[in-house]
């Protein structure tokens, strides 16, 4: 018999809702936008989202063992309860999990998205079969999620893997979270796109003054710099820089034996890998240095709804 998970990656601008098979190949996807309207909204979407699954897929919905589903946080994944995400408004103390089982009549699961993913890529991804990792979305913001000794790591409290809010130049740009100079501050698709903004506004030559400000971004400026442009260069090196500096704490920290970055500032590939990689080898203690390696993620879009069906499989035995 075939097994079935339903994975649901919650953003606050999309939720990708799939059907995953018990070697983690996605046999289904509905993407939608994330209703602003509040929880109860959100949950009319996802519910929606899993009818039209089982129209797709012909795989019912109770038949399933179980929804996975990765939402931002902070929250509670034993409880299930969603807390105040700063990225869904409306949101306050929400008992996700409970709700979603009353509606789809099938064990629901919540868990930090990034430590989501992280499972997702151990699990049929970049770090299949690998114990000890660390993975890295970088994307608007910067997350983490670690798996440490076989196991996902949590924390006393539930928030281990913050990992994008080190700080890495104390004094420097002012963080969503409040703080100065943390590597999400630094390093993000946020502050790519800032830097770049803020380099056009001074008058600096480059191809980006272009660019109309409001539509420059992390991805328009990897372009640039692939061009050769030395403005958008300096700033790409800069971001990859702080994150080789926030990396290699990470490795000396922990030891693992990979780091994996995904997210959409991944997408510029060596641009962002060698640098990296550079400082990673140079400035990481001999030991942990020489045992790690840094490598890009393996499951593009589909991570965060592999992940969440691999919190299923994790809490539910077939």
């Amino acid at each position: 018999m075939s097994h079935y998970a339903i994975g649901v990656d919650l953003g606050g601008t999309k939720t990708l809702t799939a059907l995953v098979d018990g070697r983690g190949e996605v046999v289904a996807r509905v993407r939608v936008a994330t209703p602003t309207t509040g929880p109860d909204g959100v949950i009319e979407a996802i519910v929606a989202s899993v009818a039209e699954l089982s129209t797709r897929s012909g795989v019912a919905p109770r038949s399933a063992l179980g929804v996975g589903v990765g939402a931002p946080g902070p929250l509670d994944p034993d409880s299930g309860v969603v807390f105040e995400p700063p990225n869904l408004p409306g949101w306050r103390d929400v008992p996700l999990a409970a709700l979603m089982a009353e509606r789809l009549g099938v064990p629901t699961f919540v868990e930090n998205d990034a430590n989501a993913a992280a499972m997702g890529e151990r699990w049929v991804g970049a770090g299949r079969g690998v114990d000890d990792l660390v993975y890295l979305t970088v994307s608007t913001g910067i997350g983490g999620g670690l798996i440490l000794g076989g196991c996902l790591y949590r924390g006393a409290s539930g928030t281990a893997g913050e990992v994008g809010h080190m700080v890495i130049a104390r004094g420097g740009p002012l963080c969503g979270c409040g703080r100065a100079g943390c590597l999400e501050a630094l390093a993000s698709g946020t502050a790519i796109a800032r830097e770049a903004r803020l380099a056009v506004e001074s008058g600096r030559p480059t191809v980006l003054s272009q660019v109309p400000p409001e539509a420059i971004t992390a991805e328009t400026v990897a372009r640039a710099a692939e061009g050769g442009d030395p403005l958008a260069r300096e700033i790409f090196a800069g971001a990859a820089a702080a994150l080789g500096t926030g990396i290699t704490n990470l490795v000396n920290l922990l030891n693992p034996a990979l780091v994996i970055i995904g997210g959409g500032v991944s997408r510029a590939g060596e641009l962002l890998f060698a640098p990296v990689r550079r400082i990673v080898e140079a400035e990481a203690f001999e030991r942990p240095g020489a045992a790690v390696r840094v490598v890009p993620a393996a499951l593009g879009d589909d991570v965060g709804v592999i992940g969440a069906a691999a919190v299923v499989y994790e809490r539910v035995r077939p």
